[in-house]
């Protein structure tokens, strides 16, 4: 087996991919992972054929086998490291699924806005669509604000969907959020104490 050996197509931009960089990270299995940059505008015919919806992240493992959606990207690292990222609990277990699935749509809601507003010209943008993603946003903090005690040991799934999300917030609206969310802030802020690579994932624009 090669170092090598998990193929993972995407952008460092995408809150998805670098949900399934860290979780490999976290998992111990960064080394194994090789990200291959891939534009979804203008998808190439290695995308297509691994993932025939032209979406990013894709991994691509051992076996060869296309896997997509970074929540089932996520199960499958934590299946070939023996687990980790998801509690035993079965009540923690969902809560935990439950946050990420919440962060996820986060994430969508943001990069909907970004497409928006940056594929379309200005005649052609809605700005009610825009606005009732904000929408989704906007009540999505409040509960999180509202329910998110201090980042603690260990690192879940849904923790590690939420750093990407907010940090792709951060990437994309200017950390316009952090103003109205300290207890946000302050949960961001130990997360990526306690998980090197966030830092490490962190895109440059």
């Amino acid at each position: 087996m090669t170092d090598a050996d998990l193929l993972l197509r995407g952008s460092p931009a995408s809150p998805f991919v670098r949900k399934a960089r860290i979780a490999a990270a976290v998992l111990g299995l960064g080394p194994r992972l090789r990200l291959v940059e891939t534009d979804t505008a203008t998808p190439g015919p290695d995308l297509l054929a691994d993932n025939p919806l032209g979406k990013i992240p894709v991994l691509v493992g051992p076996s060869g086998k296309p896997v997509y959606d970074s929540r089932v990207i996520v199960e499958y690292l934590d299946h070939l490291a023996g687990g980790g990222l998801f509690p035993a609990d079965a009540e923690a277990r969902f809560d935990d699924l439950v946050l990420q699935a919440t962060a996820d749509g986060l994430a969508d809601a943001a990069l909907l806005i970004v497409y928006e507003t940056r594929f379309r010209a200005d005649g052609e943008r809605s700005e009610t669509w825009v606005a009732r993603q904000m929408a989704k946003i906007t009540r999505t903090l409040a509960m999180l604000e509202a329910t998110r005690a201090p980042f603690a040991a260990p690192v879940t799934a849904g923790a590690v969907a939420l750093a990407c999300a907010l940090g792709y917030l951060d990437l994309r609206f200017a950390g316009d959020w952090r103003a109205e969310r300290p207890r946000l802030v302050g949960w961001l802020e130990d997360f990526s104490a306690a998980v090197p690579a966030f830092a490490a994932t962190r895109p440059a624009g």
